[in-house]
């Protein structure tokens, strides 16, 4: 059918701009904004430090996966995408990331394509992520699907890989693309996320793929001392800085902006995450 996708629901009854601003910008690097700002890391180490001693480990990428898992849930337009001139629903919240298997330059990357259902607490999060890291971490072997349809792709002979990729890309486009590619794809996905301070380096604004569903990438830097705005005084914090990038095809700057602001919220205040999320819908916004 027409317009049709497995992995998202067409939005008929938008305002007239987004029917159009897909078909104006028809690629997602067309359409890509970019957004950063310093997080002061003070609140987030005392919390990692307090549930230290209560015999919980957190990190600072548990506690930014979950901040930005819950205002996925809570603000459904951030999980819209665009393709085909057409704006989608996502018919679920999954959220990709790439790690090193182990930090050498030789060493082989995995991609995760992590499912949620959206009122996951931190402590679930946490759990999630670690397993999966710690088990795509262990052996030099492809654990998931992910890497091992990729593996697959490879296989291929060169001169037919740039046809294969074609119809892939041609089938996505109209929605015929097979539902266990798009379940394995870590580019049909909510968000990316990836955490480059891991390698001693600040954050860094990452595009967004043309190829897939993906609407939003966030990057993480390392520690750094920042002057920032506090209750009127510009004061020196210990800060991580976030860099974003997003497709505006799916909602207007001041949603995003909305959306930042109370992701912040929970990064001040890491405890809120402890509490189950409620997972909004397009119907209910």
């Amino acid at each position: 059918m027409f317009g049709h996708r497995s992995d998202g629901v067409e939005l008929k009854h938008i305002s007239p701009e987004f029917k159009l601003i897909p078909n104006l910008m028809s690629e997602r690097d067309d359409a890509q904004v970019f957004f950063n700002q310093d997080i002061i890391v003070t609140p987030i180490d005392e919390y990692i430090s307090k549930k230290a001693m209560e015999g919980e480990k957190f990190t600072y990428m548990d506690v930014m996966f979950a901040s930005m898992l819950r205002i996925i849930a809570q603000r459904p337009k951030l999980n819209r995408f665009a393709i085909n001139g057409r704006i989608y629903s996502r018919k679920n919240i999954t959220i990709s990331i790439t790690i090193k298997k182990s930090m050498t330059d030789s060493a082989d990357e995995s991609n995760l394509k992590i499912p949620f259902n959206g009122t996951e607490t931190i402590y679930e999060v946490r759990d999630k992520l670690e397993s999966l890291v710690k088990e795509n971490k262990a052996t030099g072997e492809d654990v998931n699907n992910t890497d091992k349809t990729a593996r697959l792709l490879t296989r291929i002979p060169t001169s037919l890989i740039k046809f294969v990729v074609w119809l892939i890309k041609k089938l996505d486009k109209h929605g015929h693309l097979p539902k266990s590619l798009i379940r394995v794809s870590p580019f049909h996905t909510s968000a990316y996320i990836t955490n480059v301070g891991s390698l001693g380096i600040n954050s860094i604004y990452h595009h967004l793929y043309n190829f897939g569903t993906t609407s939003m990438f966030l990057a993480m830097g390392k520690k750094k001392k920042s002057y920032v705005y506090v209750d009127d005084e510009i004061k020196e914090e210990k800060c991580i800085n976030i860099a974003f990038v997003g497709d505006e095809r799916i909602c207007d700057g001041y949603y995003y902006a909305n959306s930042f602001r109370k992701m912040c919220k929970y990064l001040a205040k890491p405890e809120l995450l402890e509490e189950p999320g409620v997972l909004l819908s397009d119907d209910e916004i």
